[in-house]
């Protein structure tokens, strides 16, 4: 499916799952900047939005409840994505508001999130750069995972590498990381290519760049 079907099933599923505050805070406080971030970020890397959650509700650090934008949530994993608008509730902020704000984040950190906070500009103005960062921390975990496949340490080191820059890689890059010939940098790109790993990104005949493929961006959970 596209992407109007999946985020409306998507919603719906979120919708039906709950009741009182919840809904009403998933009714009113999922607007166009956090449907923007899902249209023009999320989708065009995972195409789904499996272990996302839309303003999720955490434990407030003062006894009460806050809600995050969005909370990607695995084993081991849990990281609060937040897009920012500039408006005159911003421009206008207090300096309590604001050391509220900063107190918030950090005791997301201390109970073990990882914060990641883009403008409502940023997912606008530069999609591509947003989907790099989001690639690169959420590659942090699925860098671990490759512990458990069933690779050679030159292809997950490869791998790491792909995940680390978030974008195409190319053959001299992955010598240089590898201080490896290019012909056995060849062969090992090949096997990953073999294994739907990597993708070639540009080139026909000879291949000058390898992205990631659908096995990595898109694990089967």
């Amino acid at each position: 499916m596209g992407f109007e079907k999946e985020y409306q099933a998507f919603m719906n599923a979120h919708l039906q799952a709950r009741t009182g505050e919840r809904l009403r805070r998933l009714q009113e406080g999922h607007n166009h900047a956090e449907i923007l971030f899902l249209r023009q970020v999320w989708w065009p890397l995972f195409n789904h939005f499996r272990y996302l959650h839309p303003e999720y509700e955490v434990d407030d650090f003062k006894d009460g409840i806050r809600y995050l934008d969005f909370a990607y949530i695995r084993p081991a994993i849990r990281i609060c994505f937040e897009i920012d608008g500039y408006g005159p509730h911003l421009r206008n902020i207090s300096r309590w508001q604001f050391s509220d704000s900063l107190e918030r984040q950090n005791q997301l950190v201390i109970d073990g999130w990882t914060v990641i906070r883009f403008s409502y500009d940023q997912v606008k103005e530069h999609p591509r750069r947003c989907q790099q960062i989001v690639q690169q921390v959420i590659g942090r975990w699925l860098g671990n995972e490759l512990d458990q496949t069933a690779l050679t340490i030159l292809e997950k080191e490869v791998l790491r590498l792909a995940i680390q820059k978030g974008e195409s890689i190319t053959p001299i890059e992955v010598e240089k990381y590898l201080k490896l010939s290019d012909k056995t940098v060849k062969k090992i790109l090949s096997h990953l290519v073999d294994k739907k790993m990597l993708i070639p990104a540009s080139g026909t005949v000879r291949i000058r760049s390898y992205r990631l493929g659908e096995q990595i961006k898109r694990p089967i959970y």
